[in-house]
C-alpha cells in the first residue's frame, strides 16, 4: 500500500493551506477532490490533513473505531476552550459518550420535548405582533436556545434566561475558527470574541445558581442534580465547570436547529412551490386539532424532505475531523498515525454521483421512487455516520418539524433582500447564514390557526 498521498496544489510556505480553508473552504475541499481523487491531502502549518472522499472512502471512515480514528485530540483543541476542562472533549472515549446521552434525547421522551417546543415557539411568536421585520438568524438563535434548554435542562433553568444569554451562546458558537483544530488558545478576534462570550455565561450560569441557593430552592432539572453533587461534602462542580457541561448538553439541541430553521425558510420563501405545499400539509394535518407534541414524531412528507434538503445544501459543519491513532487503511492507500482525517458533509453534499443536479434546491429526491439519501450509503450525512453519528439528530428532525408546525400555520413571510444575497458564513466551522438574514412577516388568517 502507498503513503505518498498525494498533495493538493497550492497553499503558503508557512501557512499551508490553512488561509484557504479558512476563507474558502468548499473551493479548497472542491479542488483537493478534483486533483487527488478519493484521498488527497492538504496542509494546516505543518500538519497534515488527509481528507476523504466519495462513498468508499467516507465508510471507511464512518466505520473505524476510536483506536483507529479518535475526534479527541482533533476536536479537542478547538472544543475545550468553548465547553471548559474535563467536559466531553477533554475526556475519554466511554467518558465522552456518557456526557453526551442526555435522557432528554431517548425517543421515548421525543414527545414531551415536542410539546415543549411547540409552547417554546408559541410563546416567542407572542412577542412579534401582528407584523414587522426580524433577523430570522437572531430570532432562531433565541428560539433554539429557549427549546434546548427546555428540553435537556429543565423548565426552571430556561425560566430563568435573557435574550443576553442567547446572544453570548451565540457569540460562543463564533469561536469554532478552523485555526481552532491546531491552536484554539491564539488572540484572534473570534477568540476574543469566544472568550468574553463564555466568561459571560459563567457570570449568568452563576447568578442562577446564587439566587437558587439563597432563595433555598431545589428544582428538579439538570443544573440541580450538578449542584448536588458532591465529594467529601464539598460540589464537584465549579461554576465554570457547571457552565461547561450546560453549554455541551445545549450544543446538541442548538447548533444545527438554528442555522437549519433559518435556512429552510429562507430556502422556502426562494421557491414559493415548496413553501405553499408545505403550508397547506401543515394546514390539513392540524385542521383537526391535532397535537403537535404526537405529530411531530410522525411522518409530515413535505416538510421533512424540505429539511433533508436543507440540510444537504447548508450542513452545520464543514469538515467532521479525527485524529489516526495508528495506520489505516483506505483503498490502496495508507494513512499515517498522527495525520488528521477528514471527510465534508459539504463536499458530500454536492458530489453528483451521490446527488441528481447536486446544485438544484430539490425536496422530491426524498421522496418515493428516488430517496437520494438512502440510494448512495453515506452520501447524506448532516449528522455524520456509524458510531459517531450525531446523538441529537432525531431531537433536531422532530424540533424542526415542530417549530414550523408552529410558524407557518401563524405567520406569513417574505425575503426582506434579493434571494442571492443569503448566504452562508463559512468563516466558521460551524456554518450560519450570513447576517443580516432578514424576513418580513405578517400574521395569517383563521386557517393557520
Amino acid at each position: 500500500m502507498r503513503t505518498d498521498i498525494p498533495r493538493v496544489s497550492g497553499g503558503g510556505a508557512f501557512f499551508g493551506h490553512l488561509l484557504a480553508l479558512r476563507h474558502h473552504p468548499i473551493a479548497l475541499l472542491e479542488r483537493v477532490r478534483a486533483e487527488c481523487g478519493d484521498v488527497g491531502e492538504l496542509r494546516l502549518l505543518d500538519r497534515p490533513l488527509v481528507l476523504l472522499s466519495g462513498a468508499q472512502a467516507q465508510e471507511a471512515f464512518f466505520r473505524a473505531k476510536d483506536d483507529q480514528l479518535d475526534p479527541q485530540p482533533t476536536s479537542n483543541e478547538m472544543m475545550k476552550p468553548i465547553f471548559g476542562d474535563g467536559v466531553v472533549y477533554d475526556l475519554p472515549a466511554e467518558r465522552r459518550r456518557e456526557m453526551m446521552r442526555t435522557p432528554a434525547l431517548r425517543d421515548e421522551n421525543l414527545r414531551r420535548s415536542a410539546g415543549a417546543i411547540a409552547e417554546e415557539t408559541e410563546r416567542m411568536l407572542a412577542t412579534l405582533g401582528d407584523e414587522g421585520e426580524i433577523d430570522l438568524l437572531d430570532f432562531t438563535t433565541e428560539l433554539t436556545i429557549y427549546t434546548s434548554s427546555t428540553c435537556l435542562i429543565g423548565r426552571t433553568f430556561r425560566d430563568q434566561l435573557t435574550p443576553e444569554f442567547a446572544r453570548a451562546y451565540h457569540d460562543l458558537e463564533k469561536g469554532t475558527d478552523a485555526i481552532g483544530f491546531l491552536n484554539g488558545r491564539l488572540d484572534i478576534p473570534a477568540f476574543r470574541l469566544r472568550d468574553r462570550a463564555r466568561a459571560r455565561l459563567v457570570e449568568l450560569i452563576s447568578d442562577i445558581i446564587d439566587a437558587r441557593q439563597a432563595n433555598g430552592d431545589r428544582h428538579r432539572d439538570l443544573l440541580q442534580v450538578l449542584l448536588s453533587i458532591e465529594d467529601q461534602g464539598v460540589p464537584r462542580f465549579t461554576p465554570d465547570q457547571v457552565t461547561g457541561i450546560l453549554v455541551s448538553t445545549m450544543f446538541a439541541g442548538h447548533h444545527t436547529s438554528s442555522a437549519t430553521s433559518a435556512w429552510a425558510l429562507v430556502e422556502m420563501l426562494r421557491h414559493p412551490e415548496h413553501l405553499a405545499r408545505v403550508t397547506a400539509e401543515l394546514d390539513q394535518i392540524y385542521a383537526g386539532g391535532a397535537d403537535v407534541s404526537y405529530q411531530a414524531l410522525r411522518e409530515i412528507p413535505a416538510l421533512e424532505n424540505v429539511l433533508k434538503e436543507t440540510l444537504r445544501m447548508h450542513p452545520p459543519l464543514i469538515l467532521l475531523p479525527r485524529t489516526a491513532m495508528q495506520e489505516l487503511a483506505v483503498g490502496d492507500w495508507l494513512i499515517e498515525r498522527g495525520k488528521i482525517v477528514a471527510v465534508s458533509p459539504a463536499l458530500s453534499h454536492r458530489d453528483p454521483a451521490h446527488f441528481r443536479d447536486p446544485a438544484r434546491f430539490d425536496p422530491d429526491r426524498y421522496g418515493p421512487g428516488r430517496e437520494e439519501d438512502r440510494a448512495q450509503p453515506w452520501g447524506w450525512i448532516p449528522f455524520g455516520g456509524g458510531p459517531h453519528r450525531c446523538l441529537g439528530a432525531n431531537f433536531a428532525l422532530m424540533q424542526l418539524k415542530a417549530i414550523f408546525s408552529i410558524v407557518l400555520r401563524r405567520y406569513e413571510f417574505e425575503l426582506a433582500a434579493p434571494p442571492e444575497t443569503y448566504r452562508d458564513d463559512h468563516s466558521r466551522m460551524v456554518v450560519l447564514p450570513r447576517q443580516p438574514c432578514r424576513v418580513r412577516y405578517r400574521r395569517r388568517a383563521a386557517p393557520g390557526h
